[in-house]
């Protein structure tokens, strides 16, 4: 939740001599021999290439992340608004606000939004909770036409992709993560060189392929 809150435990590991591997949200550190992560950039950038197709080409749109302090959640918070500033200028990001991860808290950030931007054409949920608080803001207040666009699964979200609610969402490979790091730490254990920055990729999925085999393995 913090990238910087585990760097005194990595000094202790270091200083005895104990390789580290990191996976999924990584650390401000140079310690660990190898990541094992997601390009959350290069994810959170497909959201919005995927955001402005579905919304037009133009319009307002919001982010609701769940924090400014992990590296997940800058990165996909990053990730998305730059690539719609330097990609589609004709789209407009009105507002980024943080729901903590939280699905209470992010519905209550997604009504606030809403509720202030009546012309607000779509909204991207950075985490799991952001995203199920994005889509149950907009059933309780009724809301239509607005493209919620999610990361992450989870059931309530791939409910709500099969429903229509949520027009498609960036999930993870949590198998290839799990499987890159124990190769990571075996190798790093026996002093063999790892690849410092392992990309386990991610994937787009909507109601069209949400079903798919190589989809549906990586969902949770």
């Amino acid at each position: 939740l913090d990238s910087q809150a585990a760097i005194p435990l990595l000094r202790e590991a270091e200083e005895k001599g104990i390789p580290v591997v990191a996976f999924d949200s990584g650390v401000d550190s140079d310690i660990p021999v190898a990541t094992a992560s997601t390009d959350n950039v290069a994810a959170a950038a497909l959201a919005a290439d995927k955001m402005a197709e579905l919304i037009g080409g133009s319009g307002q749109v919001a982010v609701v992340a769940h924090d400014q302090t992990s590296r997940t959640g800058i990165d996909r918070r990053d990730g998305f608004t730059e690539r719609m500033a330097e990609a589609h200028p004709d789209v407009e990001i009105v507002t980024v606000q943080y729901g903590d991860g939280d699905q209470l808290k992010s519905t209550e950030v997604a009504k606030s939004i809403l509720q202030a931007n009546p012309d607000l054409a779509g909204i991207f949920g950075t985490n799991e909770g952001s995203a199920i608080g994005v889509v149950n803001g907009v059933r309780e207040l009724g809301t239509e036409g607005v493209v919620v666009i999610g990361y992450d699964s989870g059931a309530a979200q791939k409910e709500a992709v099969r429903d229509g609610t949520m027009a498609g969402a960036i999930t993870q490979n949590p198998v290839g993560i799990g499987y890159e790091t124990v190769k990571a730490a075996v190798a790093a254990s026996k002093g063999e060189s790892v690849e410092s920055n392992i990309d386990t990729g991610f994937y787009w999925y909507d109601a069209s392929n949400i079903d798919d085999a190589e989809i549906a393995a990586v969902l949770y």
